[in-house]
């Protein structure tokens, strides 16, 4: 079973990122901003992390930079899940880091298809080393 943590300060997202990944069977860690999202990461080293762009405080390109340079946390795939769908937001989100980009609001075949393709990637690249 696959730990997923979601860091998403808006609770209706949260609700729905916890309810869909939940009924795909996987274990669902939760973080309201991203300084908690980075110590339950560390701690708890999820298979993969969901990162709200837009957090109060440190947002989640910041959270995704300090994670892709620490040791510990570095090989953990981060999709942003973010509102920020204008041409070249994708990219900056990507260059900024993270592995994947899920746009919101969420389409529910989309946001599974992307993380069961991530997570697989994930579990391929680990197989060959």
């Amino acid at each position: 079973m696959t730990k997923v943590l979601v860091i998403e300060d808006n609770p209706a997202n949260m609700t729905l990122a916890m309810f869909l990944l939940e009924s795909a069977g996987h274990t669902v860690l939760s973080a309201i901003d991203a300084e908690t999202g980075l110590t339950i990461a560390r701690v708890q080293k999820p298979d993969l992390i969901l990162m709200d762009i837009q957090l109060p405080g440190m947002d989640g390109l910041e959270a995704t930079a300090i994670l892709k340079a620490d040791d510990a946390t570095k090989m953990i795939p981060v999709i942003a899940l973010t509102a920020l769908a204008m041409k070249g937001d994708e990219e900056r989100i990507r260059a900024a880091g993270c592995d994947g980009y899920i746009a919101k609001p969420l389409a529910y075949k989309e946001f599974l298809t992307t993380i069961k393709a991530l997570l697989q990637t994930q579990s391929d690249a680990a197989a060959t080393t």
